[in-house]
């Protein structure tokens, strides 16, 4: 990822500890990074998640924590909380804005405050996996992660690629109209909700740590997630088939809250970019080696692929319900999203 070029290294803020398991709020002190550097105060950070801790969005974490402890001397240490134990995506991002929490995993929930975030996860946007890194490595990318800085008050200091989206179901559904009207879980993104609605499903928003029950009590009947999400939920049991819309492909960043990266001194930002650049190539290997991996082992847990899938049709189905959830300035983006080689 390349630096944001409107942080600056300034006087240091005070550094905000993390709240964790419910308990109250430290603080590191006043002092300036130059001091922090001198004296080893320890800053602790906390990064919360909502995979299991077998999952790569996880190792992926730890090795980044191991990373920014070794580069800055163990002066910065990083605690990893997964399974959305700091609260899922939203909650987690307030308790950052408020101070409480420093670190988050999070993609389009961050639309709520940054409307471009949106497109990390549009239905049918990106052709393949090199069609979407073109665009999030690209001057598009540049712009969200501009607007995410500014509205959401976080920095992103690196993505990861996730595995295209499939529905899960008891009975494979093959076209939009084998849906009819099936309760299907979907994260807190209205275009999520316009888009299954108008492919004919019933979604319900649920956070992905209520999934499993809700499946397994039939509240809904079905769910929409990469293969590695469907394994750490432990979704195959109560999953039949895994359903290849393949409606999106997108990536999710790992972010810090703006006022706890811009309190370290010049030095200490250098050491987390660097940090940053390094966990994304040691998660980019293991995105490769464990995706497949993850298909064979859905398959070996029960569950069948559905490869029968009409795509153009359930893309078809979606297209009028995008346009009109997209604002004017959301889907002109869209557009160019579309136009990227």
């Amino acid at each position: 990822m390349k630096k944001f070029k409107w942080l600056v290294a300034g006087t240091a803020l005070t550094v905000v500890l993390a709240a964790c398991g419910g308990e109250d709020t430290d603080t590191a002190g006043d002092s300036n990074g130059d001091e922090n550097e001198g004296n080893g105060e320890t800053i602790e950070w906390s990064l919360g998640h909502l995979a299991a801790e077998d999952h790569i969005w996880h190792e992926t974490s730890e090795k980044f924590a191991e990373l920014v402890n070794e580069k800055t001397d163990g002066q910065i240490e990083i605690s990893i909380y997964p399974n959305n134990q700091l609260g899922g995506e939203t909650d987690t991002l307030n308790s950052i804005q408020a101070g409480n929490v420093d670190m988050v995993i999070t993609g389009e929930t961050m639309q709520n405050w940054a409307p471009k975030s949106a497109l990390l996860a549009a239905p049918f946007a990106f052709r393949d996996s090199e069609h979407m890194i073109n665009v999030v490595e690209g001057e598009i990318g540049k712009e969200i992660e501009d607007e995410i800085y500014e509205e959401v008050g976080v920095t992103p200091l690196f993505y990861m690629e996730r595995a295209p989206r499939n529905l899960t179901s008891n009975d494979p559904v093959s076209s939009p109209e084998d849906l009819d009207g099936l309760r299907i879980r979907v994260p807190n993104v209205p275009l999520f909700m316009d888009a299954w609605e108008s492919a004919g499903a019933n979604p319900q928003v649920m956070d992905f740590d209520e999934v499993f029950t809700g499946l397994q009590q039939g509240v809904i009947g079905g769910q929409e997630n990469p293969v590695d999400l469907i394994h750490s939920g432990a979704l195959y049991e109560v999953q039949d088939y895994v359903n290849m819309t393949e409606h999106v492909y997108s990536w999710i960043y790992v972010v810090v809250g703006n006022d706890q990266f811009e309190s370290l001194s010049e030095e200490l930002q250098e050491a987390v970019w660097e940090a940053s650049e390094e966990a994304k190539a040691y998660g980019d290997e293991l995105f490769v080696e464990e995706i497949e991996n993850y298909h064979n082992v859905l398959e070996d847990e029960g569950m069948t692929f559905n490869d029968n899938v009409d795509q153009d049709a359930f893309r078809e189905a979606m297209e009028p319900a995008i346009e009109e959830s997209l604002t004017e300035e959301q889907f002109e983006l869209y557009q160019r999203i579309l136009d990227v080689e």
